[in-house]
């Protein structure tokens, strides 16, 4: 008889939309995306607004009968049946939550961008560490069977050593005189919430970047990138278009990382404009068709191919009972396991890597002259933060 699949008890801490896709995720059946070595149950949810909201939160993601809904933080985080926090706020909130949910002795998965500078990182992972517990940074992309792949194939040298990567995420939200569709307040542009394209959107062009020229080298190796950066920005002071060069000069390699508001990636919606990602080498090209936070398609051009290019489909499983798959329960299953193993960090994405792209995204945050408020800046825990309060 099989063994029982290691099952782990989730809070969600946050109701908004990626809080709702990562949770109906985590209610898919495990079998369909083929794994049966861990399974996951939501046993809470918690709004920082009110009680109502998580149990509106509840009833949209069709959670099973039992979980609870708590109007605070504090109460989320002090469930003795939540073994791990999925924390969804925005990231100007990351840092003060993912440190409430740490200090009440919890594992922790924090959405990307992990935090708002490298002190918070560095905050983070010292005391995850000190307090020997798990703490990953939701950067879901990694996960997928594709980007496995990817690294697989390049880590066997098929393109040979990769000299250059090139990746884009960007949205088309141009609007008229200047503007954009967003509204002020919005999380994509208001600096109270640390809004701008890089710490939403770049960290995904980031992702292909370090994927392949920084996470594949030994580690003995291992060479942090000087980071060049050139920031346009919005009339509220977030960036509104930020393109950024990566160079590893003992490595002789380089990438570019772009990302912006105004014009998308994928013009048409159907990738007519070509791929997101290129990752380059002497014996050939592999070409990641966007998003680049959620690819479905790679391409690899070798020098002898005469114009017969290799395309590769890599679709997204769904479970039939709900006709509901995203491809962020693969990063939950790393979770599980690393859980169920002792492992204090993935390897696929270690705690020093998630803090060497947080000095990347800091440093071109400084070089664009993109300032944000204290109280999302500071690297001083406050459990009665207003950001982890609710203002209340």
């Amino acid at each position: 008889m099989a063994s029982q699949p290691f099952t782990i008890k989730w809070g969600i801490l946050a109701t908004g939309g990626i809080a709702q896709t990562f949770t109906k995720d985590l209610l898919t059946n495990p079998a369909c995306r083929d794994v049966h070595d861990v399974a996951h149950k939501v046993v809470a949810v918690a709004s920082s607004s009110s009680k109502a909201s998580a149990e509106s939160f509840l009833e949209k993601v069709k959670a099973p009968a039992g979980a609870k809904a708590y109007g605070s933080y504090a109460e989320l985080v002090n469930d003795p049946d939540v073994e791990i926090v999925y924390v969804a706020t925005p990231h100007s909130h990351h840092f003060q939550n993912a440190m409430l949910a740490l200090e009440a002795g919890k594992n922790v998965l924090c959405e990307k961008a992990l935090t708002v500078n490298a002190a918070q990182a560095r905050k983070l992972v010292e005391t995850a560490k000190a307090k020997n517990l798990f703490f990953m940074e939701a950067v879901w992309t990694r996960y997928f069977p594709l980007s496995i792949k990817l690294r697989e194939m390049v880590s066997s040298g098929l393109i040979g050593p990769v000299y250059r990567v090139i990746a884009d995420n960007s949205v088309g939200n141009d609007g008229p005189n200047g503007t954009l569709t967003f509204p002020n307040e919005h999380r994509m542009v208001n600096p109270d919430l640390a809004g701008g394209a890089l710490l939403d959107l770049g960290i995904y062009s980031l992702t292909w970047l370090f994927q392949f020229l920084y996470h594949l080298q030994p580690e003995a190796e291992k060479e942090p990138p000087r980071t060049i950066a050139a920031m346009n920005k919005y009339s509220t002071g977030a960036d509104e278009m930020t393109n950024i060069i990566l160079q590893f000069s003992k490595h002789k390699s380089m990438g570019v990382a772009m990302t912006g508001l105004r014009v998308p990636t994928d013009i048409d919606g159907h990738n007519s404009a070509g791929p997101a990602i290129k990752i380059q080498g002497p014996k050939g090209e592999i070409q990641v068709m966007g998003p680049a936070y959620r690819p479905l398609q790679y391409r690899i051009v070798k020098p002898d191919s005469s114009g017969n290019v290799e395309v590769v489909d890599c679709p997204i499983p769904k479970d039939p009972a709900t006709n509901w798959g995203h491809g962020m329960f693969w990063e939950a299953d790393e979770c599980a396991r690393c859980i169920r193993d002792g492992k204090k960090e993935s390897a696929t994405l270690p705690w020093s890597e998630s803090i060497v792209i947080m000095e990347v995204m800091e440093e071109a945050l400084k070089q664009g002259g993109i300032k944000y408020p204290e109280v999302i800046t500071t690297d001083v825990f406050d459990p009665k933060s207003p950001l982890n309060t609710g203002g209340k």
